[in-house]
């Protein structure tokens, strides 16, 4: 394969990754507006589309088997095929945490939440906006920018991390004062967990955009030099 059809075919690979990502953050979006508006029809819609995520990350993982097949990549390459199935499997995981949303919405029925919810929205916009910025500093190709875009998303992970503890917090309080609260307020604990657990994995993509860059693997704050050489 000569090189300028692998760095388009690589180019393609790192597209399609940008266009699960749009899948994903459409779900996620959906999910909370189905949670929060009590809107079934759009919860349901979030479960019925999260196999055209699915397809989307057997895609790219074929696309990315097909690449290693035909040329023997050089160690920055190779970075780069494996970085972007990573991220295509957290995404996928991400896809499945908003499917989860959506169930617990239909769980919930047409009966109202337990209380007004504020900081779980809160919590789904900083993810989101981390998921946005992570995926930027994926696909940024000067090290220095890139390393400062991840690096910039740990601080967003503290935040929903404390959101989130508040939120566990006022809930139990809730289920303490009345045992007819316990399943109400379970189904928010749920998507609340669901939504940290988005945080997360946008933290992860956010570190391997830094691997990628760098060869040295992160954990927000943390490195090693990472066993493959930089190429």
């Amino acid at each position: 394969m000569a090189r300028a059809d692998f760095d388009r075919d690589l180019s393609q690979l790192e597209a399609e990754i940008i266009m699960m990502a749009g899948l994903v953050e459409s779900a996620i979006i959906t999910a909370l507006e189905g949670l929060v508006e009590r809107n079934l029809e759009k919860s349901q819609r979030v479960i019925d589309e999260d196999d055209r995520i699915d397809t989307k990350e057997q895609k790219i993982e074929d696309a990315a088997i097909d690449l290693l097949r035909k040329e023997a990549p050089m160690a920055s390459d190779l970075r780069r095929i494996m970085s972007t199935l990573f991220v295509a499997s957290e995404l996928e995981r991400i896809g499945d945490y908003a499917e989860g949303i959506a169930k617990i919405s239909l769980i919930m029925g047409n009966e109202p939440p337990l209380k007004e919810l504020i900081d779980i929205p809160r919590m789904a916009d900083i993810a989101l906006n981390m998921l946005k910025h992570s995926l930027e500093a994926f696909v940024e190709r000067d090290r220095r920018k890139a390393t400062q875009m991840a690096r910039s998303i740990g601080k967003s992970d503290d935040e929903v991390d404390v959101l989130y503890d508040t939120v566990q917090a006022d809930l139990i309080e809730l289920m303490k004062q009345s045992p007819d609260n316990v399943e109400r307020a379970t189904y928010l604990l749920w998507a609340a967990h669901n939504l940290e657990r988005v945080a997360d994995r946008a933290t992860n993509i956010a570190e391997r955009a830094i691997y990628l860059v760098t060869g040295m693997t992160v954990n927000m704050g943390v490195s090693t030099t990472a066993a493959d050489p930089a190429g």
